[in-house]
């Protein structure tokens, strides 16, 4: 029976220690829930091993078949460029190698599911829907793909009973969580619950969570993490990429 294809999941970095923890405990949840699949994690800076190094190591050990799963939540600049390069390179670097690229995770109702997950655990009941007001805060974007993704989402989640749910940016795009917090208090939002559409804990949440303090927020929720629904999309995105044609093995020719 042929090998299912190795699942690589490539994170951004970064130079907090509890972004990496955070995204080991995804990938072990996902391998728990998927027995023998053999699962990588990469990260494109900041943190070791570097892309190519696993990609390097998985050829050595006589793996041909990967799928590379970017850890982002929209399709910006690092799906669209960073990612590709990093992984075109490969190919060619690599004989044989076959790299099929998974979807980002977002958006996706698993993720919607992941965000009500937290902002549960961070004290809100069913009763307190109609009337809370929701600051969807995610790290930001220069993309406007991106942007108008997360705008979206915002939308597409008011309509299951909050009063309001907005969305708000760390970074590179507005409002910013502080004056989206404020935008719905001054609108007469009795509760303001702040809701981090981001991943792992970093430099940009910390940003989120000190702006939803200096508005006054009422709720604030812990970033997605290792939640299981994200395990789960994980591996969906697994799942669909490795039954699509190969993408970049021809690259290599």
């Amino acid at each position: 029976m042929h090998a299912a294809p190795a699942l690589l999941v490539i994170a951004h970095g970064s130079r907090d220690p509890r972004h990496a923890a955070t995204v080991h405990a995804l990938t072990r949840r996902a391998r728990a829930l998927r027995p023998g699949l053999r699962v990588e994690t990469a990260y494109l800076d900041f943190n070791a091993p570097r892309v190519d190094q696993v990609l390097s190591s998985l050829h050595a050990s006589g793996v041909r078949d990967v799928v590379a799963l970017p850890l982002l939540l929209t399709r910006a600049f690092h799906a669209k460029a960073d990612i590709p390069a990093v992984l075109s390179e490969a190919c060619v670097r690599l004989p044989g190698l076959t790299v099929r690229v998974a979807d980002v995770l977002g958006p996706s109702p698993l993720l919607v599911a992941a965000l009500e997950r937290r902002l549960l655990e961070a004290g809100l009941t069913p009763a307190d829907r109609a009337g809370t007001g929701v600051v969807l805060a995610s790290a930001g974007s220069s993309d406007p793909e991106a942007i108008a993704v997360i705008a979206e989402i915002a939308r597409e989640w008011r309509h299951t009973g909050w009063c309001a749910v907005r969305p708000a940016f760390a970074s590179a795009a507005l409002p910013r969580t502080e004056d989206a917090v404020r935008a719905l208090r001054a609108e007469g939002v009795r509760r303001v619950a702040v809701a981090p559409y981001v991943i792992a804990p970093g430099r940009l949440p910390d940003r989120i969570a000190a702006g939803a303090e200096a508005a006054g927020a009422d709720v604030l929720a812990d970033v997605l993490g290792a939640a299981p629904e994200l395990a789960r999309l994980l591996l969906r995105r697994y799942d669909a990429a490795a039954l699509a044609p190969a993408r970049l093995s021809a690259l290599s020719a």
